[in-house]
């Protein structure tokens, strides 16, 4: 959805995460959008020239007022998303990370071979996505080219801001012999064309989708794949994704078969730098910390996904003291839910379950690990502004020169779920309603890059 000019002004109350911990409202603001997509201005009305920048928007068309109990937030960022698992969502969760691979995903992940099935998947996970306001995702494809480069294209013709990676996958200790790639040398030469393929997109000028390399994970590649892969980003100067000490058994395989951890490891192949973000960290020890803080590597915080199959909660606390960039990601289909916005709450309750414990045959001294709660004002940051920091985007802020990326949240909706009393409440606790109780039908207008990609509140 390319388009050569996506100017725009929207006049409201925003609210957005500058910093880790800070949230700024700013009532009856004027953002002014420039033809890249990028903030030009932001005036408030006692600007003089306030009312002048209105009525020039509204003569050429592109300008957009709030109602009243309308919210503008920036676009939210998901860092970890597998496109392929979204008919599986919500289904198995039941059993370990090993057996789901083997006995669910795997199965459905080889069916992308068929461009058909893979059309129908993608463009369905990626209107959905849009629709709950995820402007910028992080994607996760599958072994096979062609239906790969399919999903980089849905998402530019659907005006979605993505980073896609064709997955990488050769050991046939840990990969079925139905989905893995035909040899080691075929599966570099792939993710190269994956590379060229996506960067020659028609209509990318702006690379709003970008090429990620991204090794499954350690134990699905052989360390001839994974020099191999870190030598491509290296030359391609690409993102690189990929999972790092997820699960105990992942975490343990590592251990096993290199006699280090994930994240050693992986810089040790050249793919922890300032364009990585490693999943999950759940495992990880001080050590491993400081060498994802002094490569720059950004994390994937995904809360749900790690109760199901990590069977711990991740130390974003401890994290973020480190100077870690650390977002949020769903992990479809690992966590069943496709919003960010309920990520959030999910970071924040168990951020508190592992400061509070929940053994209560133990004494509350020794019952969690101290210091580990997160505020929902750090979940919305790591939402937005984290991801984008953990990218390297300019995005997840309201900021001169800054990607305009923003979502409309409604209060009043039909059927919300928000209890709206705002003589009751200030802007930092209306924040908080939003991501306690916000859903979809709460997100009425989704821009990415200026332009609009989801338009439900001019239908109303």
């Amino acid at each position: 959805m390319y388009k050569q000019d996506n100017r725009l002004a929207v006049r409201g109350t925003y609210i957005h995460a500058p910093k880790l911990g800070e949230i700024e409202v700013v009532e009856s603001a004027l953002i002014v959008v420039g033809a890249a997509g990028a903030v030009e201005q932001i005036l408030l009305p006692d600007d003089p020239s306030f009312e002048a920048n209105c009525r020039a928007a509204k003569d050429a068309g592109h300008y957009v007022q709030l109602r009243e109990n309308q919210y503008l937030l920036p676009g939210l960022v998901d860092l970890h998303v597998h496109a392929p698992q979204w008919p599986q969502a919500g289904r198995a969760l039941r059993v370990p990370l090993e057996q789901w691979l083997q006995q669910y995903t795997f199965p459905l992940e080889a069916r992308y071979s068929d461009i058909e099935f893979a059309q129908c998947v993608y463009q369905s996970l990626v209107n959905t996505l849009l629709a709950n306001g995820t402007t910028t995702a992080l994607y996760f494809a599958s072994i096979h080219l062609e239906s790969s480069l399919l999903l980089a294209q849905i998402c530019l013709e659907s005006g979605q801001r993505a980073l896609v990676g064709k997955v990488s996958m050769d050991n046939p200790e840990q990969c079925p012999d139905y989905y893995r790639e035909q040899s080691t040398s075929a599966g570099l030469a792939t993710t190269e064309a994956f590379i060229c393929g996506v960067k020659s997109l028609p209509n990318n000028q702006l690379s709003m989708v970008r090429p990620v390399v991204t090794p499954r994970f350690i134990p699905s590649c052989t360390d001839e794949m994974l020099l191999g892969l870190g030598q491509i980003a290296n030359q391609h100067d690409c993102h690189v994704q990929t999972h790092c000490s997820e699960s105990e058994w992942e975490h343990q395989y590592v251990l096993d078969r290199f006699g280090k951890s994930d994240t050693e490891c992986l810089a040790d192949m050249g793919l922890a730098n300032g364009k990585s973000v490693f999943a999950h960290a759940n495992f990880v020890s001080d050590e491993d910390m400081t060498i994802i803080h002094e490569a720059a590597v950004g994390i994937a915080h995904c809360p749900m996904s790690n109760i199901y199959f990590a069977n711990s909660v991740f130390p974003t606390r401890k994290a973020l003291n480190t100077g870690i960039n650390v977002g949020l990601g769903t992990d479809i289909a690992g966590g069943p839910s496709p919003s960010l916005l309920f990520n959030c709450q999910m970071a924040t309750s168990m951020s508190r379950i592992l400061e509070s414990g929940v053994d209560p045959t133990l004494r509350d001294s020794v019952r969690g690990v101290a210091d580990s709660r997160l505020t929902f004002q750090e979940a919305f940051w790591m939402a937005t502004a984290g991801g984008g920091a953990a990218l390297g985007e300019n995005i997840g802020v309201f900021k001169p020169g800054y990607c305009f990326d923003a979502i409309v949240v409604d209060f009043n909706v039909e059927h919300s779920n928000i209890a709206n009393w705002p003589e009751l409440e200030n802007a930092d606790e209306q924040l908080e309603k939003i991501i306690y109780n916000a859903n979809r039908q709460n997100i009425v207008r989704v821009w990415v890059n200026g332009q609009t990609v989801v338009d439900r509140a001019s239908s109303r």
